[in-house]
């Protein structure tokens, strides 16, 4: 069908009289006040538009639209590949040709998937001058990451830059891109799900029995003391503590330092301070509130300190069998 040799706001006029009402009504919303002036007022001049007007201006949204996904998903080439086989070779390079125009691609385009720690470690090698380049064409958001991950040396200095930078050389930058795409293709593996890793591992384990979980942390203890330690101490996390019988917390609060139960409480749920203090003494549960709302305001390393004391508590009262912490896998009960 032949392309509409209408003005583009005569098309975007017809477009949305052929959407009709509701649909415009939506569209205008996400457009300026200067274009939703100019396409009421040409909506207006409207007199009669013929259904094959309606069909040619429809069709050739249809055809841009579908252009654009072509570029945003896999670029000019795969664009130019999907016109040509959809519209042909002219009618392709005509609509691209215009595309290109309004759509200008940003530099650096292709780091807008990528994880932001895999670009550090492509760029801390760079020129100050040429990082402070290229964050300049990122997201806020993932130029902020990357700058705090990079060397402290380094921090200060490529934002120095980026506050010195005013205009940039095209030729300089394209050369800058095509060599940084060249590294991040062979450095950064983009998409890449996130499997695996301790949260895993602590999944895992917090779902065997304890015979099972026992016989592989006291094997990995012989192997990887620090790793074996670390998924310990992840296993079991304060927050768990509502998970506990009322004998297994009555237990623990008897092994706990007074001052460090306060500490652990503070800005804890309402579920966490429940299970507690219905295991103490009405008096003793006062008091302990009281003291909370007393002492004042605390570092989150503080508090942090105090209930992973509690967790430890918790863990070697269940590695002596005195307390029971409930696991899937079921377990192997001695009556």
């Amino acid at each position: 069908m032949a392309e509409s040799s209408y003005s583009g706001v005569r098309k975007a006029s017809v477009l949305l009289l052929t959407l009709g009402s509701e649909k415009a009504s939506k569209i205008l919303k996400h457009m300026s006040d200067e274009d939703i002036e100019r396409l009421t007022l040409e909506l207006a001049k409207l007199e009669k538009v013929n259904d094959n007007e309606k069909k040619t201006v429809l069709s050739e949204f249809v055809t841009n639209f579908r252009a654009r996904e072509f570029m945003a998903s896999g670029g000019i080439e795969y664009a130019r590949d999907m016109l040509e086989k959809a519209v042909g070779v002219e009618k392709a390079l005509d609509i691209l040709e215009r595309l290109t125009t309004n759509l200008q691609v940003k530099p650096f385009d292709f780091l807008k998937k990528t994880d932001p720690m895999q670009l550090v470690n492509v760029l801390q090698n760079e020129h100050p001058q040429t990082i402070a380049l290229i964050l300049c064409y990122l997201l806020p958001k993932q130029a902020a990451q990357v700058i705090g991950s990079l060397p402290e040396g380094l921090k200060a200095e490529v934002v120095k830059r980026i506050a010195m930078l005013d205009k940039a050389n095209p030729e300089v930058v394209r050369e800058v891109e095509r060599v940084l795409e060249r590294k991040v293709s062979t450095f950064v593996t983009q998409d890449f799900a996130q499997v695996g890793g301790l949260d895993t591992v602590v999944e895992f384990m917090n779902s065997l029995d304890r015979t099972t979980e026992k016989e592989i942390l006291d094997k990995l203890s012989e192997t990887d003391p620090e790793l074996a330690e670390e998924i310990r101490r992840h296993m079991f996390v304060f927050e768990d503590v509502v998970k506990l019988d009322d004998r297994s917390v009555q237990m623990v609060l008897r092994e706990v330092d007074t001052k460090d139960l306060s500490r652990a409480l503070k800005g804890s749920s309402e579920e966490i301070m429940l299970k507690i203090t219905n295991n103490l003494s009405k008096r003793a549960g006062q008091l302990l509130k009281e003291e909370i709302e007393f002492m004042g305001p605390l570092r989150v390393v503080d508090v942090e300190e105090a209930q992973q004391k509690i967790v430890n508590v918790i863990r070697r009262l269940e590695e002596s069998g005195e307390i029971f912490i409930a696991r899937g896998g079921g377990e192997e009960l001695i009556v």
